[in-house]
């Protein structure tokens, strides 16, 4: 098989960054495009409403995943570590664990999910005319999530071996199976937001079983066999060092989007469809610059496991502006052609001029200023490569979660508007990057001057 995987210890950075970033960038968009796809084909197709429905439902199943999924970003700076190291035992011992990992979890997740939907969408305080269609949904999307976590732990773990492209490749099938299987179930078969669940999880059980194939297939370090499949009590503890503190980093920071997601669904069906149609826009910008992110991410833990610290160093600055850079183009776009992109959203025979509103004050608020969160999470997923990611953890949950729900409860509570509850993330934003860019200046002094000594005391 083709090898697709970068050597990111050599060579010139920057080509390199943009080489990985760029189908991981793509993969981001495809997700989201078949997600759209979702979103417009039940706006336009399904009774009114359903589209607030499965939105209302975003927030909830990150709130349940996000832990799982932190730990795929641990098996992939664990198997970035060791494949900078040369160290392919490592590599194959990580991709087990990670596989089995995702196994046992998505079972796991898929029980909590089923039975937990109808309790927490109305904690939520998800209006009754949706809350049948969200819980519908939310259940049949869980009893496929075994998939989903299959494909997101073996996808990280070539991600940490370099490779980006076969992830894209998968995902491209699997998203193009997804969009037709909405077309017929929504359309031809009337089955409203069941159809568009129903899809999805068809769609990323594909997108497991060819990761699954190649992983058994090849015979790169990422190589799985049941002779090889088993739980690696090194590789575990490195998983749940590194990726427990970003998953809980994700379920905490959920816990403030299902307040904020509550506050919306205080203004009723309508704000949240518009809210809805911006938030899906706005994953647009946010995958692209995350894209950034996770290239860091990557590259810092290939280099740290090399030892090759001016790569890491010239790595964050170069990724930050490029997520920068990506987060302005795009932000601005996003802001600029807002009208006409929002209107792909709705049922153009039952348009409410509140929807389009809805969404357009959105994303004047956070589309324009995204650029901060891309600095953001380039920053703290360095400061993750370089070992450091309960450090990582505990500043982005003061800095954003905790601030955003402070917001909510005092500025917003003072000021009940929609523009009030969205100002809350740019503001968070720049906090935790300015402190995550005094973290990651003096963990990097730490962690040079560890190897630095340890290199003097062998000499």
């Amino acid at each position: 098989m083709k090898d697709f995987n970068i050597n990111m210890t050599e060579g010139k950075l920057f080509p390199k960054i943009v080489k990985f970033t760029v189908p991981v960038v793509l993969a981001g968009i495809l997700q989201l495009l078949y997600n759209a796809s979702d979103m417009i084909v039940v706006g336009k197709f399904a009774e009114p409403g359903s589209l607030g429905a499965v939105g209302a439902t975003s927030s909830l199943i990150n709130l349940i995943v996000n832990v799982f999924i932190g730990l795929s970003v641990g098996g992939c700076v664990v198997a970035a570590r060791y494949y900078g190291q040369n160290n392919n035992g490592g590599v194959c011992r990580t991709s087990n664990t990670a596989f089995l990992i995702s196994l046992i979890g998505g079972f796991f997740l898929a029980v909590i999910g089923f039975f937990a939907a109808r309790p927490m969408l109305s904690a939520m305080g998800t209006p009754d005319d949706v809350i049948d269609r969200s819980v519908l949904y939310m259940k049949i999307y869980f009893i496929g999530l075994p998939g989903n976590m299959i494909y997101n732990f073996g996808s990280a773990v070539m991600r940490g071996c370099g490779d980006t492209r076969r992830p894209l490749i998968y995902l491209s099938t699997s998203g193009l199976v997804n969009v037709i299987l909405n077309l017929i179930f929504v359309i031809v078969f009337k089955m409203g937001v069941a159809g568009v669940a129903l899809a999805t999880i068809i769609s990323q059980a594909l997108s497991a079983a060819m990761v699954v194939i190649y992983m058994i297939r090849t015979d790169a370090p990422c190589k799985i066999s049941l002779k090889t499949l088993k739980i690696s009590k090194k590789e575990l503890m490195m998983i749940i060092k590194i990726g427990l503190p970003s998953g809980i980093q994700g379920s905490v920071f959920s816990i403030s989007n299902v307040l904020i997601q509550s506050s919306v669904n205080s203004f009723g069906s309508v704000v949240m469809d518009g809210n809805t149609a911006a938030v899906n826009v706005e994953g647009f910008i946010y995958v692209s610059m995350n894209s950034v992110a996770q290239a860091a991410m990557s590259f810092t833990s290939q280099n740290y496991g090399a030892a090759k610290f001016d790569r890491i160093r010239k790595t964050v600055m170069e990724c930050a502006a490029l997520a920068a850079g990506v987060g302005i183009a795009m932000g601005m776009l996003a802001y600029v052609f807002s009208p006409y992109i929002l209107r792909l959203y709705i049922n153009a025979d039952l348009p409410d001029p509140l929807v389009i509103q809805t969404g357009q004050l959105r994303l004047s608020v956070i589309a324009t200023t995204y650029l901060l969160c891309g600095v953001m999470d380039t920053l703290s997923y360095s400061v993750r490569g370089i070992g450091h990611s309960t450090l990582s953890m505990v500043v982005s949950l003061i800095g954003a979660c905790a601030f955003r729900i402070f917001w909510i409860y005092t500025v917003f509570a003072a000021d009940r508007s929609l523009a009030t509850l969205y100002l809350s993330y740019p503001i968070s934003w720049a906090l935790t990057a300015s402190a995550h860019l005094i973290c990651f200046t003096l963990m990097f002094k730490k962690e040079r001057n560890k190897i630095l000594q340890l290199k003097e005391e062998l000499s």
